[in-house]
């Protein structure tokens, strides 16, 4: 748990993060040194599992949260991935205020929910048993992703849903529900987005995004995105290799 971070993300403060697809603890904490305010653990797209994820979050350590992404959102993932200590979790296509509350069910412990009891690193594997199953309802992030275009048109539902305790949009899956995949920018979608923001502006609930690059983090920024994925570890290695080559031929 990070009882800082989901205080710092109720309050809606500015958080970057970084999206993490290769299973290596180095590189969270790198990103956790750098100062990120948090990592994205991507299961669903990345090569992460259950072991992995537990890896980069002890590497990580306290001074930087780490959420994770899940493949899906039926009740094993949910218990597994909040059973390796994880600050919280992001989980993929949550349409409808339905689907949102199985989700804030199976992510809180009795009597608030339906949270499967098991001993793992979040429990100190055992040693902190009474402490976390206590506190955890309380602590732990969840974050529904709204990425589709049922989801946009269900937000405020969403949003009223016990347990959930914010949103993150993933533009790229977004566009592919509205016909358009890839094209983020296309007017129509970025008017998706902005709804999403706008609506939990209104709301004053938390909304966060995935961007590719710092000139879309900064974009999201500044239309109120509190929770800003900035870049990931791949897109940022083989950019920086690719400079790397270009100046050295440069120079040769």
């Amino acid at each position: 748990m990070n009882a800082a971070f989901k205080s710092k993300f109720l309050r809606r403060e500015k958080l970057l993060g970084i999206v993490l697809s290769l299973p290596l603890p180095e590189i969270a904490e790198m990103a956790a040194q750098a100062g990120f305010d948090w990592l994205f653990l991507d299961m669903e797209h990345g090569l992460l599992d259950f072991a992995a994820v537990q890896r980069m979050a002890m590497a990580a350590g306290p001074r930087c949260a780490c959420l994770a992404r899940l493949p899906s959102s039926s009740s094993v993932w949910i218990k597994k991935t909040l059973d390796l200590g994880v600050a919280g979790i992001i989980v993929p296509m949550v349409n409808t205020p339905e689907e949102a509350a199985r989700v804030a069910q199976h992510a809180q412990y009795p009597p608030a929910g339906r949270r499967s009891v098991g001993v793992g690193r979040a429990h100190r594997y055992g040693q902190n048993f009474r402490v976390y199953v206590d506190t955890a309802n309380q602590y732990t992030t969840v974050i529904a992703q709204i990425e589709h275009i049922q989801a946009v048109q269900n937000l405020e539902g969403i949003l009223q849903v016990p347990g959930i305790d914010g949103v993150l949009v993933g533009p790229f899956d977004l566009s592919a529900s509205m016909g358009k995949p890839g094209f983020t920018d296309d007017p129509e979608v970025r008017a998706a987005i902005e709804h999403v923001v706008q609506v939990c502006q209104e709301r004053a609930r938390p909304c966060g995004i995935f961007m590719g690059d710092p000139t879309g983090a900064r974009w999201a920024m500044e239309k109120g995105f509190s929770m800003v994925a900035c870049s990931t570890d791949t897109l940022l290695l083989n950019t920086a290799l690719s400079n790397l080559l270009k100046d050295l031929k440069g120079a040769a």
